[in-house]
C-alpha cells in the first residue's frame, strides 16, 4: 500500500524537510495545528507502531528527541504534544507510522483533549496478562 508519507520518503512528493537519517524522516505538516507542527516517520513501511522492527522503533525514539528539541529551540515554544495514532478506531487516517510534534503557545492552540477517564477494573489480573503476552 502506497500512502502519502511513502511518496515523500520516495521523494515523489515534495515536503519541507527539518530532519532525515538513514532510518527517518521528518517534515512539517502541511496542515498544521500551530507553528512549527512536524511529522516524524519512518522509512520502514508499517501501518502500526507495533508492526516496525526495533530498529526502527529505536531510531525513531531517537530521532524524536532531536526534533523536538529543534522545535522547542526554533519556534520559541516551551510546551508540545506527541501525538501517535494506531487503526482507524484510535484516528489515524494515514495508515503509515507516524508521529505529531505540535508546539503549543496559548490553550487555544495546537492539539485539544477531551479525555475522560474511566475507573481501572481487575488491575492485576490485566497487568498479569500483559506480562505473560511478552
Amino acid at each position: 500500500m502506497s500512502t502519502v508519507f511513502a511518496k515523500i520518503i520516495d521523494g515523489e512528493i515534495p515536503c519541507h524537510k527539518v530532519y532525515e537519517d538513514e532510518q527517518v524522516l521528518a517534515f512539517l505538516d502541511v496542515s498544521p495545528l500551530s507553528n512549527g507542527h512536524t511529522l516524524l516517520i519512518p522509512k520502514q513501511i508499517a501501518s502500526s507502531l507495533h508492526e516496525l522492527s526495533e530498529d526502527s522503533a529505536s531510531a525513531l525514539g531517537i530521532a524524536l528527541v532531536r526534533v523536538s528539541k529543534a522545535v522547542l529551540k526554533a519556534t520559541g515554544a516551551t510546551s508540545y504534544n506527541i501525538l501517535q495514532n494506531n487503526g482507524k478506531m484510535a484516528h489515524q487516517a494515514v495508515f503509515q507510522v507516524h508521529f505529531h510534534i505540535i508546539p503549543t503557545y496559548t490553550a487555544e492552540d495546537g492539539l485539544v483533549l477531551d479525555w475522560i477517564p474511566k475507573e481501572l477494573a481487575n488491575g492485576e489480573v490485566l497487568a498479569k496478562e500483559i506480562q505473560e503476552a511478552f
